[in-house]
């Protein structure tokens, strides 16, 4: 059951006691029975729930069902609801749409960062770097990018691309994953970083892109 040796401790005395009088014993009894504080209790009853050993009901948790081994539910993926916000080229630069282009859902245990965004893909420049025409790229708002990092950014307040960034001496190079494809520089006044992208949907499957 992978329970640490006071957890194990307090899941054995729950099972004798369960079986000896069909009945769960309160907090404070446990806390007497076991030589340890109220508190402690609680934390345990909660780090053997939360790993699926019990389950608590009735007015104010106070029931406690063991869960066999062979009972437990896989964890259900928790889902959070992405914007996403029109289209951005993955080719040459388009004209930057801000609408909103509906939602996708996805899984909050892959994806943890706050106010995260989509962008769906137009054209094959990112193809090497498995991102793809018509792909929904997920991104973490950013105002700023390491070399490297793939992002999607503002060009000149009006066009918008995903590309990897690197800084120049003298310039902004944004770089394709794709050979055909050639490394685009700019002035440092002419690009705003919009978001790096953590994630990539193609289909029904999301995607870590880095």
């Amino acid at each position: 059951m992978n329970l640490t040796t006071k957890q194990q401790h307090l899941f054995d005395y729950l099972q004798k006691r369960l079986a000896q009088t069909g009945k769960t014993p309160s907090l404070r009894q446990v806390a007497a029975d076991l030589g340890v504080s109220h508190n402690a209790v609680a934390q345990l009853f909660g780090q053997l729930e939360k790993k699926g050993i019990i389950e608590r009901t009735g007015r104010y948790s106070r029931t406690v069902r063991l869960v066999p081994p062979d009972q437990k539910k896989p964890a259900t993926p928790r889902g959070r609801e992405l914007p996403i916000i029109g289209q951005i080229t993955a080719g040459l630069p388009m004209y930057a749409q801000q609408e909103w282009d509906g939602s996708v859902v996805v899984d909050d245990r892959m994806f943890h960062g706050e106010n995260l965004f989509c962008l769906r893909i137009m054209g094959d420049s990112m193809c090497e770097a498995g991102i793809l025409d018509g792909d929904l790229v997920i991104c973490e708002p950013r105002q700023y990018a390491e070399d490297g990092e793939i992002v999607a950014v503002l060009i000149q307040n009006e066009e918008a691309t995903v590309k990897r960034f690197y800084r120049g001496q003298d310039c902004l190079e944004l770089h394709p994953a794709n050979r055909h494809y050639q490394v685009v520089r700019y002035r440092f006044n002419e690009l705003l970083v919009q978001g790096k992208v953590v994630g990539v949907i193609r289909g029904e499957n999301a995607l870590f892109s880095q």
